[in-house]
């Protein structure tokens, strides 16, 4: 054998142990997250898409149990002006993430409550919680896939195989598999959008009409924007650039907002037909911390509210997204997922690339995260990482391509001495071990706890104890029954029951029981949690406090002391407002589904728990 062929035959050997231990450490970590360490779903918003799926499976359309008042005030301003509660439409999530769940679980077998629900007392994990987690992960996983496909285009492999290996090494990517949010299935259509976005920028430079590959980029960014609203703000960057910069100029931005516009109308009717706006429920988002958090608004019936005069919140609209726009620099690292290359794409737009494909793409990317972050901060985004809104996940991957490019140019021009790969590609391994280090830290703990714990509890408590609401709450409510609670997502994705989202004021409360007893629906009972009080079990003034009529209840719930399988009666707190002397009456029995935190006021009492 040749001196070449030696050498060649080594080099393959290489690739093949590299492969083989890259897989090794992807399958290890879906061991970890999935199994090993998993305590079910952490997102309440992902639990509202897993029970909408749920509702597809059983052939009820696009319907949800998650009420909120909200939601009930704008269908009653509709043309027909019906409500019904028992059979309600959603207009607050994008439909794709939902309608996907609804096929994995039919095909499951999930439209069946029984066969799933928790009834064994060693059972504390609710099963379709890993199975909406596996969904994820798969899209996360082909997501990956793509991105090495797409950067080994742009780059080269080993920059492709770098950005794949801190993708998996992400603790924010795989922790957002775990959320059931459309995050991971986001990434993959992003993904495959910036891929068929390149194909047309490389066909443009060399003079060529793009206009295939742009309609194919154009579906996956109109799938995204099923996927999550939000996303629109990335394709109106993507449209930006089109319209001056695609061949056929003009043509090419409109067969993008036709195609976005055939995708979206059926849902756009649909928002009309319930709710009288064409952004339906999720609309009412853009007055999230203005006048009022977005809870406070989804709580509220009432639309005559202060919450709504325009006039009121134009000052607030601006200072809200000024906050939001610092708030997001401020955490931006963490929300590309810890992964130190990414903020240095920020730094690769200085740099002069010699391929004109790789430099207008950055400006493609930079337009598309701008829009982003400006939709970002007007409707929204909290401190945790892993919300609902948070988009900058998406251009990690390719913002972690560009940033190695640059540390890549960087590290050529230090004068190191000539030697081993560990020379070579040293700046490469520096990026991975910080990188890795978040989920480095959080693994010996997680494997710790989950050995340790094989035979004890182990949910995301608090706030949420799915045993409690699959079993005794469902078993002794009836299917035609409405719940009050603070954590609606839970009790409709565990209980599978109608739950409406507890309002702040009585006046709505009363409201909503009027419409249930037009409709021959019954109150089952209101249901409080520690949700109420986050993870402060002493009475404090947000997100239930002062403002809250509904307050001594939740205090009551806090202190509730019976005896287990007991029952008791409304504490001092709820007796000493008399606003709440109709409520008390009419659900006179509270029953501590769980010691000292979870309690169940209902018209009649519990029994056979």
């Amino acid at each position: 054998m040749s001196k070449k062929e030696n050498i060649g035959s080594s080099k393959n050997a290489a690739v093949l142990v590299r492969r083989l231990l890259f897989f090794v450490l992807l399958l290890s970590l879906v061991f970890f997250y999935l199994v090993l360490s998993f305590k079910g779903l952490t997102s309440a918003r992902g639990m509202e898409q897993a029970q909408i799926g749920r509702e597809i499976a059983r052939g009820n359309n696009f319907t949800t149990k998650v009420i909120r008042p909200a939601a009930v005030k704008q269908g009653e301003n509709t043309e027909s002006g019906e409500v019904a509660l028992d059979n309600f439409y959603d207009t607050y999530h994008s439909p794709l993430n939902p309608f996907i769940y609804g096929a994995v679980l039919k095909a499951v077998g999930a439209d069946d409550f029984e066969k799933y629900q928790i009834s064994s007392s060693t059972e504390y994990i609710y099963r379709l919680d890993r199975v909406i987690s596996a969904v994820c992960l798969i899209c996360f996983l082909i997501a990956i896939g793509v991105n090495y496909l797409l950067i080994s285009r742009i780059f080269d492999v080993r920059i492709a195989g770098v950005v794949a290996l801190l993708m998996v090494l992400s603790d924010l990517m795989w922790r957002f598999t775990q959320t059931g949010l459309p995050q991971m299935l986001m990434l993959l259509l992003f993904s495959c959008a910036l891929f068929f976005t390149y194909r047309a920028l490389e066909a443009t430079i060399e003079g060529k009409v793009a206009l295939g590959s742009i309609l194919v980029a154009a579906v996956f960014f109109a799938l995204l924007a099923l996927a999550h609203w939000m996303t629109i703000w990335i394709t109106v960057g993507f449209i930006i650039y089109a319209t001056f910069f695609f061949r056929p100029k003009g043509i090419a931005a409109l067969a993008i907002m036709g195609i976005l516009l055939v995708f979206s109308l059926y849902f756009v009717a649909k928002n009309l037909e319930w709710t009288g706006s064409p952004a339906g429920t999720a609309g009412l988002t853009l007055y999230g911390g203005l006048t009022e958090s977005e809870e406070g608004i989804m709580r509220t019936i009432d639309a005559s509210d202060n919450t709504y005069a325009i006039i009121y919140n134009i000052n607030s609209l601006l200072l809200n997204t000024f906050r939001n726009i610092l708030t997001q620099a401020d955490a931006l690292y963490t929300n590309l997922g810890s992964i130190i290359a990414a903020p240095l794409f920020f730094f690769a737009l200085l740099h002069p690339f010699k391929r004109h494909s790789i430099a207008n793409f950055r400006w493609i990317v930079l337009l598309m995260w701008i829009m982003a972050t400006i939709g970002m901060a007007i409707f929204g985004i909290s401190s945790s990482s892993t919300d609902s809104n948070q988009l900058h996940i998406l251009f990690a991957p390719i913002m972690t391509a560009y940033g190695l490019a640059f540390l890549s140019i960087l590290w050529s021009r230090l004068e190191l001495p000539a030697g081993s790969g560990v020379i070579r590609y040293g700046h490469f391994i520096i990026a991975i071990l910080v990188s890795a280090g978040p989920l480095i830290l959080s693994i010996p703990n997680g494997i710790r706890i989950g050995l340790l714990s094989s035979e004890r509890p182990q949910t995301t408590w608090p706030p949420y104890w799915p045993p409690i609401l699959s079993g005794t709450l469902h078993n002794q409510t009836n299917d035609e029954d409405l719940i009050f609670t603070d954590q609606p997502w839970a009790v409709a994705w565990y209980a599978d029951r109608h739950a409406i989202w507890l309002p702040k004021r009585v006046t709505d409360f009363e409201r909503l029981e009027e419409i249930a007893e037009d409709q021959r629906l019954k109150i089952g009972g209101i249901l409080l949690t520690p949700i109420s009080f986050k993870d402060n079990p002493l009475y404090k003034p947000s997100p239930m406090g002062a403002s809250e009529e509904f307050a001594p209840m939740m205090l009551d719930a806090i202190a509730f002391r019976a005896t287990r399988g007991g029952t008791g009666s409304a504490g001092n707190f709820s007796k000493s407002a008399a606003y709440l002397s109709g409520i008390n009456s009419r659900y006179p029995f509270a029953e501590e589904l769980f010691p000292g935190r979870i309690i169940f006021f209902s018209p009649k009492p519990i029994t056979n728990r």
